[in-house]
């Protein structure tokens, strides 16, 4: 694909600002041609749209898409392979795929996911579209900090190119030696997990490098788990390095970040001329008003290798279609967690994300935490473990009360139990990080592959 030149704060102006109305008619027409494609090409979707007694002709409305079935990581599992290499879902035939990535595969069989030549270009398109919002220009340097091993983060680094940018394809590179690269090479960016942001500004710290002074980076993208949307863990990332902090989302099961903050950071901008949102009651999955916390289901609007409809992504959040401050009209998604990862004690829904928040806005704790839950007396329970950042200064007992009392304020529910460490005592992650611990002997919900990417 020939590189796109853009004018102005605005990848593709006519694109991103276009009248929601536009929108929406753009969105219809695809959908039409994206369920036509897929039930004539995908045995899965043959099968699944007959059994249901629907036809793509049936698609009269956006609304109407209600109809149909949803898809889910299970029957990415149990189509794979099936039939063919790429399996059931898939609507092309294995010639046409250039290229493959896997999901992380962390809690069962890693799902593949197949582009075709238009799907990898029309991705990176999409990724150049969000490092130009998130303010990157030609005259960056940039560093790739994601793992190219299958992962389907790796390839993004060409958005970046495609952009100008001068691209350094880091990779899993140990700290040492990309902390080498940062101070030889003084790059602006980089892009990891939320989790590594922090750990790799510290290990800086105690190298001697301040990354305020001693390094140019002035925008962290970060992926792969929660924490870039949270304000308190954007915030402390923000302050450690003196840059700005950008949350980027993912699916291995569609492509890289499928949304990503622009500069007001309020939401994630979803990129509807390719992916069409829905949010749906947890329990029910009758479809949700915009702007109601539910579970997101994403279906593809373009994507040709292996067509997405109605898939539950096990995310939960929120869909807002208003226009942004930025000017974009392209909606944006609030994440607050994922299904399997929520817990219910004494009726009250906790999501790791409030424990994160909690956590990384109090100077008593380092930030690293990890949450145990449990089952006692057949009533689930749950107890974090912290790190004591004040040397000393306050004894393990405050911080612990001081954690419990904020995570009862923030959660409205308090943990059964707060484990004070030493600071440097939990491990530090250079990708996803493992925050919680899942003892309950309880059938999941969901299998948890991805937050995102």
């Amino acid at each position: 694909m020939a590189r796109h030149t853009p004018n102005g704060k605005y990848w593709r102006k006519e694109l991103e600002t276009q009248p929601r109305e536009k929108l929406e008619e753009y969105q219809l027409a695809a959908l039409r041609e994206e369920l036509a494609f897929a039930y004539e090409n995908s045995p899965h979707y043959h099968r699944s749209f007959d059994a249901a007694g629907v036809k793509p002709s049936d698609l009269k409305t956006l609304k109407d898409l209600a109809k149909f079935p949803f898809i889910d990581k299970k029957t990415q599992r149990d189509t794979q392979g099936v039939g063919s290499f790429l399996g059931e879902l898939a609507a092309v035939p294995e010639e046409e795929v250039v290229f493959v990535s896997t999901s992380s595969g962390s809690t069962g069989v890693p799902t593949m996911s197949p582009f075709t030549q238009q799907d990898f270009d029309e991705w990176q398109d999409v990724e150049s579209r969000w490092f130009w919002q998130a303010g990157m220009r030609p005259n960056d340097r940039y560093v790739h900090a994601l793992n190219f091993s299958l992962y389907v983060g790796g390839p993004d680094v060409i958005g970046a190119q495609q952009l100008g940018a001068l691209c350094i394809w880091g990779g899993t590179l140990p700290s040492e030696r990309l902390i080498f690269i940062l101070k030889a090479y003084q790059p602006t960016a980089i892009w990891t997990s939320p989790s590594y942001a922090w750990a790799l500004g510290e290990t800086c710290r105690k190298s001697g490098v301040d990354p305020k002074t001693d390094l140019a980076i002035k925008r962290i993208f970060v992926a792969g788990e929660m924490g870039g949307s949270i304000a308190a863990t954007r915030d402390a990332i923000a302050d450690l390095w003196g840059a700005e902090v950008f949350d980027f989302y993912g699916l291995s099961d569609i492509f890289g970040a499928c949304a990503a903050h622009c500069e007001y950071h309020d939401g994630l901008h979803i990129a509807e001329d390719h992916i069409y949102v829905e949010t749906i009651d947890l329990v029910t999955g009758e479809l949700l008003p915009p702007g109601e916390r539910g579970e997101l289901v994403f279906t593809t609007l373009r994507k040709k290798a292996r067509p997405i409809i109605r898939f539950r992504t096990g995310d939960i959040g929120r869909f807002v279609p208003d226009k942004c401050a930025c000017g974009r009209t392209h909606g944006r998604i609030y994440v607050d967690g994922r299904k399997d990862d929520m817990f219910i004690v004494s009726a009250v829904n906790v999501y790791p994300s409030d424990i994160e928040y909690t956590v990384r806005e109090l100077t008593e704790v380092t930030g690293e935490y990890v949450v145990r839950v449990y089952e006692e007396n057949y009533t689930c329970k749950f107890e974090v473990t912290v790190e004591n950042a004040t040397a000393g200064k306050t004894s393990d007992a405050d911080v612990a009360k001081r954690v419990t009392d904020s995570l009862k304020a923030r959660c409205g529910v308090k943990p059964a139990k707060v484990i004070v460490l030493p600071d440097g005592s939990l491990e530090r992650s250079t990708h996803k990080a493992k925050r919680i611990i899942d003892e309950r002997v309880v059938t999941k919900v969901a299998p948890k592959d991805d937050y995102s990417i």
